[in-house]
């Protein structure tokens, strides 16, 4: 099972920006060891081993307390590697899982005494499991767990995001900005669609994925506007993530202390910084 995709740095620096203590990781994932966990025959790409222990060193070298691990989509609906994690003791973990929507309610009370607390939609990844039709069902499937739905797309191909959210109701989370083509700017219709969502609190949305919408490597300067717009609309629904450890990227390996250190230019204020990394989390993922 031949790996197509590059390892993460492997010798992840200490930032020079002090994260504030019980910041929250809220966007990775753990792959492997292949031979315990196995591929979806499905998948788009297939991973090194990137297991727990080492997310937990890249962890405790920025200085995060607490992370998130979500289901990537080369394991397609099998999360037991994301469990395994989860419930592994080595560190204070929260999950989002994917899933079909045909669970029994045993098996989802059992994720989530593991620590699942949402579910994600992938939109964007080829070979992904599930459609924007399922979107619905989805919500409704884990509305009495409370948990929420989480959705990786590029928002400009969305039908339309506020029909889509109202549809949906619930907690609705957006990964990676929406995936905005920084060429097109702030004010391409879908991204003010989703700050103007975001602004109103119908959304969440992750502060997560620069090295993917930048060439710019590593300081992705062309992605600091829509960052800062998203803060500027609602701080009270940021939440932020690292994604390591970087899956299905072919650019510029980024070292995951540059994307910490990102966080000074796009929130200057360490009181909105403390809020986006420890308070959002902590609700937002039950901690």
């Amino acid at each position: 099972m031949a790996s197509t995709m590059r390892p993460p740095d492997p010798a992840p620096r200490r930032p020079t920006l002090t994260l504030p203590a019980g910041s929250c990781d809220c966007h990775s994932h753990v792959f492997g060891p292949a031979a315990q966990f196995p591929y979806a025959p499905t998948r788009s790409y297939t991973p090194p081993d990137c297991p727990t222990d080492d997310y937990v060193h890249m962890l405790k070298t920025i200085g995060c307390e607490r992370a998130v691990i979500v289901q990537p989509s080369c394991y397609a609906t099998d999360n037991s590697a994301t469990l395994d994690a989860l419930r592994s003791g080595k560190f204070a973990f929260r999950g989002v899982a994917v899933i079909s929507g045909e669970e029994s309610d045993a098996e989802l009370a059992s994720m989530h005494e593991a620590g699942i607390r949402g579910v994600r939609l992938n939109l964007y990844t080829k070979g992904a499991v599930l459609s924007l039709d399922d979107a619905t069902r989805l919500a409704e499937r884990i509305r009495p767990l409370r948990w929420h739905l989480q959705i990786y797309a590029d928002v400009s191909k969305l039908p339309d995001l506020d029909d889509l959210l109202r549809r949906l109701g619930g907690t609705v989370v957006i990964d990676h900005m929406g995936h905005p083509q920084v060429e097109h700017g702030v004010e391409a219709p879908a991204f003010r669609a989703l700050t103007r969502a975001l602004a109103d609190g119908r959304c969440w949305v992750k502060l997560s994925g620069a090295y993917r919408l930048s060439k710019r490597h590593p300081d992705y300067p062309d992605v600091s506007p829509f960052a800062r717009a998203l803060v500027a609309a609602n701080p009270q629904q940021l939440v932020w993530g690292s994604d390591w450890p970087h899956p299905n990227f072919d650019g510029p390996m980024p070292n995951d202390a540059d994307l910490v250190e990102l966080l000074r230019d796009w929130i200057p204020d360490a009181s909105v910084r403390e809020k986006m990394l420890v308070d959002n989390p902590a609700r937002l993922y039950d901690f």
